[in-house]
């Protein structure tokens, strides 16, 4: 077997063949070396380095209808986990007596001789801290969807003007 196939018009010779070979065999070997596909060699085991396509893309429009209902679980989502941390951390300082000492200094200095001072126990109960949490919650979740709702309207005039931000993406084989 030869190892590249020969030049056109003969090969080794004038003959066209290869001294010691019949013309068969010789027209066989010049076929396989017409279909045989060559391949680099690289050492054992070694992987040929991966070719990473990419592409670039315009983001042109944004819809403010996906953008509002995105925003709005978002915000929803963080209201909840927002109401779940206050409540954790004031079942946290009540069992170590944060609001009872800090509460008997409040009150000790803020009494007078018609009555007792601040209670500061009462005036953060759970509940009273749970429900002004739940309406900083609410809150939160009508302005985040209100602004990230007028922030798609302004992208899209201001992609009208410049084009949109464009991205590189790239996908490795």
């Amino acid at each position: 077997p030869q190892a590249y196939a020969p030049p056109p018009g003969g090969g080794a010779g004038r003959g066209g063949s290869v001294p010691g070979q019949s013309a068969q065999t010789a027209q066989t070997g010049h076929q396989q070396a017409a279909t045989a596909v060559r391949r680099p060699r690289t050492p054992a085991g070694a992987r040929p380095a991966p070719r990473t396509r990419k592409a670039r893309l315009r983001v042109a429009r944004v819809d403010p209808w996906s953008v509002m209902k995105v925003s709005f679980l978002l915000a929803i989502a963080l209201g909840i986990c927002t109401v779940i941390a206050v409540a954790v951390l004031w079942m946290v300082m009540d069992a170590m007596g944060v609001f009872s000492a800090v509460g008997g200094t409040i009150s000790d200095a803020t009494e007078s001789q018609k009555g007792s001072g601040f209670d500061l126990e009462s005036f953060l109960s759970l509940p009273r801290v749970l429900g002004f949490t739940g309406l900083i919650a609410v809150i939160n979740v009508v302005l985040a969807t209100a602004l990230a709702t007028l922030g798609a309207f302004i992208y899209n005039l201001s992609a009208g003007f410049v084009g949109g931000v464009e991205l590189t993406l790239a996908e490795d084989e």
